[in-house]
């Protein structure tokens, strides 16, 4: 057998295996038309770039396809983007290689989805996308080798050292566009998998034609046009429920260490979507026992009121909990201004534990929160004269709900300022100039809500609701992400989004349970002050604001200009759909 007879039939196996690997999931339709627009994306990719050799989009497209559909999808573009491309370019033996290293391209994008945990920044991503070009544009010196010389390692050394100016030109050129482009992308073609309720799940059996999977690239567009529909699919409920540790805790992301500040928000959004923390376990251990382990080490105020808050919601007393009085260590921390910490956070959620707990917070508290407010409506993190943030001032409406007196004033200065902060994507910055984040979006829903004013409601300048904001951010395995541009600490971000989603304000009602629980102590009301101050027990009333019936809308991409690279992305995208009908040959 000839070297490339031999070399030919390894790549003949090779792609066999790889497209027999993805007929074996059986593909609908819809998967099928995404993998084949993503292929003509990347074949017109390096058309369009045809003039300037060896810069070419292709490798950066395909690793992103994998990344963020997976092995066998990566390795369905990456190969038929070679086969299709060439119609273009003209085949010859060089297509087989061509085929082999872009597929592979797409399951090593896989991969480091899997490595990373689909968690990774913009530089990174460039790096491995430079590796990933100049590997590729490596083994076309080897196909060329193999096709054309008589094999000698001194020919080897000749193609290789010729090529290595090329391949570099080529490892530069995928980190250029993975920094301009490579998040928005990868975004992108999330946003078009849930649109399509797309979800890998490789079964057994399945006998597709792979001839099928390359002629849909002339009715792709027709097919992504089609209704979808889906046996199931990701949310942040389920993605949070997956990520518990073994011990019951939580930490900052799946497989990270738990702690008590990760733990405490993730039950807080559990439980805004009716999940008891004490039925939330794995492996025996409860989120709620893990909280309650902690207890003890709950020194801080920030901790006491947060560990309270989930308590109560439990239906767990917070004056026995964990052998700890928390409610009473809160109280000894009000200071004789009413403050906590003389910090309007941690006074905010000091009055939100208190009403959790059925007390009602003392006037001269409330009293002093209402001195802190700033200037312009909104409130800061410790006390007036600062900066005024959303989350702040969220946590301020809570607090605020139902006092009379000036705060009914103080509400809605503070309700303007929320209202004057929503970025054109929908949702809200911390500070003014910052970039729309969840958790601030989350805090303005939650005050909204708290001082009677629908979220769904607010579209400053045409702008989407803010949970149409946080919506588009929940990521393909159900998580919610940070930013646009930041995928920080997803179990902690995911916690907070779910209560806004929910449309539950602080303090939240106890969970209800299928089985019998003791009667939960009464929960403090918007609209109820008592005279006394000092653990003075408030009956409950209708509640301010009317639950809204919650809409689980598909995630979808904010409109306005969020950003020139989402854009660009979803144009590009959208460019292969067009294309798709009439082909590359």
């Amino acid at each position: 057998m000839s070297w490339q007879l031999g070399a030919f039939s390894i790549l003949a196996v090779a792609l066999a295996v790889g497209f027999g690997w993805y007929e074996r999931a059986r593909p609908d339709a819809r998967i099928v038309a995404l993998v084949a627009t993503l292929a003509a994306l990347a074949a017109i990719g390096r058309i369009a770039f045809a003039a300037v050799p060896n810069v070419k989009p292709t490798t950066d497209i395909v690793l992103i396809s994998g990344y963020a559909l997976g092995g066998a999808p990566g390795f369905a573009v990456g190969a038929i983007a070679g086969l299709t491309s060439n119609f273009f370019f003209g085949q010859g033996p060089w297509t087989p290689w061509q085929m082999a290293a872009w597929g592979v391209a797409g399951m090593i994008g896989a991969g480091l989805a899997i490595v990373t945990r689909r968690h990774i920044g913009r530089w990174p991503l460039a790096v491995v996308c430079g590796l990933v070009g100049f590997g590729f544009a490596a083994f076309q010196d080897v196909g060329d080798w193999v096709t054309y010389s008589d094999h000698s390692a001194a020919q080897l050394g000749v193609y290789v050292g010729k090529g290595i100016g090329f391949d570099l030109v080529h490892a530069v050129s995928c980190v250029l566009f993975a920094l301009a482009f490579g998040p928005p992308l990868t975004r992108s073609i999330q946003r078009f998998a849930r649109r399509l309720h797309v979800r890998w799940e490789p079964v057994a059996g399945g006998v597709a034609g792979v001839v099928a999977l390359v002629s849909v690239l002339g009715v792709a567009g027709w097919l992504v046009a089609q209704p979808a529909t889906s046996s199931g699919t990701v949310d942040p409920t389920n993605y949070l429920l997956s990520a518990q540790n073994a011990d019951g805790g939580f930490g900052a992301a799946p497989g990270q260490a738990s702690a008590s500040l990760y733990s405490g928000w993730a039950a807080l959004g559990l439980a805004a979507e009716g999940r008891d923390p004490r039925d939330v376990a794995r492996g025996g251990a409860s989120l709620l026992a893990y909280i309650e382990a902690g207890a003890a080490g709950a020194t801080d105020p920030g901790s006491l009121e947060r560990t309270i808050l989930v308590a109560r919601a439990a239906d767990a007393s917070a004056t026995a909990f964990g052998g700890q009085d928390l409610v009473g260590r809160l109280e000894r921390d009000i200071r004789g201004d009413g403050s906590v910490g003389e910090q309007v956070n941690l006074t905010s959620f000091g009055v939100l534990a208190l009403r959790a707990d059925g007390i009602a917070p003392p006037p001269r508290t409330l009293a002093w929160l209402v001195r802190q407010q700033d200037g312009d409506g909104g409130f800061n993190f410790a006390t007036a004269g600062g900066t005024s943030d959303v989350d702040d001032t969220g946590a301020a409406l809570q607090a605020l709900a139902g006092y009379g007196g000036s705060g009914a004033g103080a509400r809605r200065r503070a309700v303007g300022y929320i209202a004057g902060q929503q970025d054109r994507d929908g949702g809200f910055p911390s500070q003014p100039g910052d970039e729309s984040n969840a958790q601030s979006t989350s805090w303005a829903v939650q005050g909204l809500l708290a001082a009677g004013v629908g979220p769904g409601s607010l579209h400053r300048a045409g702008a989407p609701s803010p949970l149409q904001f946080l919506s588009s951010l929940i990521a393909s395995d159900g998580h919610v992400r940070y930013s646009r541009s930041s995928d920080q600490t997803p179990v902690w971000v995911t916690g907070e989004a779910l209560m806004a989603l929910a449309e539950k304000a602080l303090p939240l009602a106890t969970v209800a349970r299928a089985r019998p629980t003791r009667p939960a102590p009464a929960r403090a009301t918007p609209g109820a002050v008592p005279r006394a101050s000092h653990r003075v027990r408030i009956a409950p009333e209708a509640p301010r604001v009317r639950a809204h019936r919650r809409r689980r809308a598909k995630p979808r991409a904010a409109r306005g200009p969020s950003s020139f690279s989402a854009i660009a992305a979803d144009a590009a995208i959208a460019e292969a759909l067009a294309f798709a009908p009439i082909g590359l040959g």
